[in-house]
């Protein structure tokens, strides 16, 4: 009777649960066809109008995969929502479209709300501005404050202004990474290491508790190189030359001495800006020259997504008859298994590839990374369906983003040419082993875990201490896995496994430098590794076709209803702003990469748990 009331129950709860979610499934249903269909909100371009380049989210090269459910039990909840991610050919698109269209006449940089972003990414967008110019059109750069990354796209422009309350924070490149070897200590976690590689220092913040010289003289050399393309890149589009950075704080606090501690007057002073001027100032000057919209209120204009919204159809569909080449985008950590956009899972990836292979009208494949690596065993799997591509006759071009180390060199290396951005982040060759125990932590508290096996190799658990003799067999699986990238590397790059150690053992490069060593075959963005594929598929007429992962219908739908601005709106699903500068001297941000720390511990599964991973390819900026 107990039994048949409880099964009862759990069946009604079921059944609830099952009607709630589809009556929510239908609401979004009807939202979204109200708010596609409405011609309230209709986008149209007005003769002479401003395109407003408002980046307000992250820049990416793949979008991450959002469950519906979760997006909207997380929206109703905190009343806020996270930036949505932007893709940078989107950016680009805009840009470039916009160039052609006789109704933009002027492109005004809106950043403030754009967080950090990589060099390689700022530098296509900049590119994109560039073009712009060509045309005649005007580029105006407006904003209360600048941060690095703002600066280096505003720096294009045609006229810098600001603020005259705001300021410039250009600081150069920095890696601060958090350590807790005396925090695990204090726990009594037990740790087990296990590396090859001088300047392998992933595992570092677990077994010290500052940097070792090693990493602190490899990390000097790619952070230096950054930091001067970035200052070449900067001082070519201003008028003013490479020493006018501050890089020693005794100049800086001189120069703000003579500006009395203003920020905006220090700015002019040094050519950082053209001019300061206030939001109503800005409206005014844009009045001046477009014109005003229909409502009289402000300037004629249209913004970053609703320009999309017109220039990028909602759906592409393929032309059957025509050549491709396929590109497959790989971002994030590269975990084992499955795993959706924005992830890297060896059998996902893996799929997207043989996917490509498989289709008949793909003549080459682009592979787009943008990882620091993870699991070896999931990134091989990746590897062999490169080496499938080839085996089928369809050239590979791995292409890399803003980093493409360890695990993400490992998938790359396999491609028929190697093609990276100057300030690309790449090499850390190496490989470590890492699991921690907790049986001291557990015996404080009185929790102890004892029995019998039939063997001495088995009851292995994070409760249990390990077997030193494990711990033997576990290095050695890591000396003879960093072998195995060696050789994978040689073999692939025309070299020794000896020339490959004196460049490998986990130290990272930047492009530039990884080319003069053999890592990589050419510097370019992404097109020019699409048509270096195309070159090799012997392509003069294609197209381009990405390859993505399938969903259904209805995970479809849901994705386009929570990319909608308008079902959004209807919703009351509103964007709360938050100042960059803010979040960044806010303990938030400290609180956030603990927890980061915590939650990078779920990828962690390689199999063998060996991993080909750069943790420091993050840098502050």
């Amino acid at each position: 009777m107990i039994a048949k009331i409880f099964k009862g129950i759990w069946t009604g709860i079921n059944f609830s649960r099952r009607l709630v979610l589809n009556i929510l499934f239908l609401l979004l249903v009807i939202v979204f066809i109200a708010g596609i269909t409405s011609d309230e909100d209709k986008i149209t371009v007005e003769d002479g109008s401003v395109l407003r380049l408002n980046l307000n989210g992250p820049i990416v090269e793949e979008k991450t995969y959002v469950d519906p459910i979760e997006a909207a039990i997380s929206d109703a909840t905190s009343g806020s929502e996270v930036p949505s991610e932007i893709l940078l050919d989107d950016i680009v698109k805009v840009i470039n479209e916009a160039a052609k269209d006789e109704r933009i006449t002027v492109l005004l940089l809106d950043l403030q709300e754009m967080p950090k972003a990589h060099l390689n990414k700022l530098k296509q967008i900049t590119n994109a501005i560039d073009r712009f110019k060509e045309t005649g059109k005007k580029v105006i750069a407006s904003g209360y404050y600048y941060t690095q990354a703002q600066y280096y796209i505003a720096s294009h422009a045609n006229e810098v202004t600001m603020h005259p309350y705001g300021s410039v924070a250009i600081e150069g490149f920095a890696m601060y990474p958090l350590y807790f070897k005396d925090a695990l200590e204090k726990l009594e976690v037990t740790q087990h290491i296990f590396r090859v590689g001088t300047f392998k220092s992933a595992v570092e913040p677990f077994i010290r508790n500052d940097m070792s010289d090693a990493a602190k003289q490899a990390n000097r050399v790619w952070l230096g190189a950054l930091w001067n393309e970035y200052k070449q890149d900067v001082a070519a589009a201003r008028p003013f030359d490479e020493s006018n950075f501050d890089e020693k704080m005794d100049v800086y606090l001189a120069k703000m001495q003579a500006a009395n501690g203003d920020a905006g007057k220090y700015a002019i002073d040094h050519q950082w800006v053209d001019s300061l001027k206030t939001t109503q100032q800005v409206r005014k000057q844009l009045i001046d020259l477009v014109g005003e919209d229909e409502d009289g209120k402000t300037f004629k204009q249209v913004s970053f997504r609703d320009y999309l919204s017109l220039v990028k159809p909602p759906m592409v569909f393929d032309n059957p008859i025509t050549e491709k080449v396929a590109i497959v985008v790989a971002r994030g950590t590269i975990v084992d298994g499955e795993r959706r956009a924005g992830e890297i899972g060896g059998d996902s990836t893996a799929a997207l590839l043989r996917k490509a292979r498989l289709d008949d009208k793909v003549k080459a494949v682009v592979l787009r990374i943008d990882s620091g690596g993870g699991s070896m065993f999931a990134s091989e799997v990746i590897r062999a369906e490169v080496l499938a591509l080839k085996a089928a006759g369809k050239p590979v071009i791995a292409s890399m983003s803003s980093v493409a180390a360890s695990g993400g060199y490992w998938i790359a290396s396999a491609a028929n040419e190697i093609w990276a951005a100057p300030s690309t982040i790449t090499g850390s060759i190496g490989v470590f082993g890492t699991f921690m125990t907790f049986e001291k932590t557990l015996s404080k508290i009185g929790v102890y875990s004892d029995g019998v096996a039939t063997t001495e190799m088995a009851g292995f658990s994070i409760t249990r201490p390990l077997n030193e003799k494990m711990g033997q067999v576990i290095q050695m699986s890591v000396e003879e896995a960093y072998g195995r990238f060696l050789n994978v590397v040689a073999d692939a790059r025309n070299m020794t496994p000896e020339q490959v150690d004196k460049i490998a053992q986990g130290r990272v490069w930047i492009a530039s430098q990884a080319l003069e060593l053999g890592l990589i075959d050419k510097l370019g963005d992404k097109q020019d590794a699409i048509n270096a594929a195309a070159a090799l598929a012997k392509l003069n007429h294609f197209e381009v076709k990405t390859i993505k992962q399938d969903l259904s219908p209805q995970q479809q739908m849901m994705q386009d209803v929570f990319g909608n601005a308008s079902v959004k709106s209807m919703l009351g699903l509103q964007t709360q702003k938050t100042s960059v500068l803010a979040t960044q001297a806010n303990l938030q941000s400290v609180i956030s990469q603990l927890s980061s720390k915590v939650e990078n511990l779920k990828d962690y599964n390689d199999p063998q748990g060996v991993y080909a991973r750069c943790l420091v390819c993050t840098i502050a900026q």
